[in-house]
C-alpha cells in the first residue's frame, strides 16, 4: 500500500469513533445545556456547537495539538511537555480535566499494545507526567507518518463527530438532524484548522461553557461524564 494511502487508513482508524478510548461517554457541558435550556433542538445545538468550536476547541485545544504535532516531528520533548501541561492547566472545570487525563491515559495504553507502534514514541510519551489526549492522538498521528494538517483536521472531526453523536442522545435529535450538524460543522473544519496552525494567541475564554461544565458535575440525572 502506497505510503500515502496508509496515512490515510492510520488517521481514519484514530479518528474513528470506534477508538476505544471512551470518547463517547463525554458531553463537554452539552448535556448541561440542554438540562438548562438552551439547547432544545437542531438549531440551538448546531449554535452550541459551533460555538464551543470556534471559542474553546479552535482557538485554544486546536492550537496545542498543533504545537504538539510539531513537537514530535521535532523530538522535542520538553516542548511537548510545556503544551501538554498548558493544556492540563487550560481545563477549567474538574471533569474536563479528567476527560483530558482519561482518554489521553487510554490512547496511551492502546499504543503500548499495538504491535506496530515504534518504542522510541512510546518512551517520550511514558515521560510526561500526566497525558492529554492530544499529546497522545499527535503522538500516534506522526509516530504513522500522518502529515500534521490531515491529523489536526481529523482531530478535529472526531470532536464534531462525537459532540453530534452526543446531540443525538440527550437533545434528541433524529439521525438526518445530526448529519445536518455534521455538515456544517465539517464546513468550518478548514478555517478553523488554519486558524490554529497561523494563530499566536490562545484562548479558552468561554465562560458559559466553563458553567455550565461546573454545574454538570452535580446534575441530577445524566447520560455523560462531562
Amino acid at each position: 500500500m502506497p505510503n500515502a494511502d496508509l496515512a490515510l487508513v492510520r488517521l481514519l482508524q484514530l479518528a474513528s469513533p470506534a477508538l476505544p478510548v471512551g470518547a463517547y461517554s463525554y458531553s463537554q457541558g452539552l448535556e448541561a445545556a440542554v438540562e438548562a435550556g438552551i439547547v432544545n433542538d437542531a438549531i440551538s445545538a448546531t449554535r452550541w456547537l459551533t460555538d464551543v468550536l470556534r471559542y474553546s476547541m479552535g482557538s485554544f485545544e486546536a492550537p496545542l495539538c498543533w504545537r504538539m504535532l510539531q513537537a514530535w516531528q521535532a523530538h522535542d520533548v520538553a516542548q511537548l511537555a510545556d503544551w501538554n501541561g498548558m493544556l492540563i492547566a487550560g481545563r477549567e472545570t474538574s471533569e474536563t480535566r479528567a476527560e483530558t487525563l482519561q482518554m489521553g491515559y487510554s490512547l496511551a495504553r492502546l499504543l503500548t499494545e499495538l504491535d506496530d507502534f515504534p518504542e522510541p514514541q512510546l518512551s517520550a510519551l511514558k515521560q510526561l507526567d500526566a497525558i492529554s489526549y492530544p499529546a497522545a492522538f499527535s503522538c500516534a498521528a506522526i509516530a504513522w507518518e500522518i502529515p500534521a494538517q490531515s491529523a489536526l483536521l481529523g482531530y478535529l472531526w472526531s470532536w464534531i463527530e462525537n459532540q453530534s453523536l452526543a446531540a443525538l442522545k440527550c437533545v434528541p435529535l433524529g439521525q438526518a438532524a445530526g448529519q445536518r450538524i455534521l455538515l456544517h460543522l465539517g464546513a468550518l473544519l478548514p478555517s478553523i484548522a488554519q486558524h490554529a496552525m497561523t494563530t499566536l494567541d490562545l484562548s479558552n475564554f468561554a465562560p458559559g461553557l466553563a458553567m455550565l461544565s461546573c454545574k454538570h458535575e452535580k446534575q441530577y440525572t445524566r447520560l455523560f461524564r462531562s
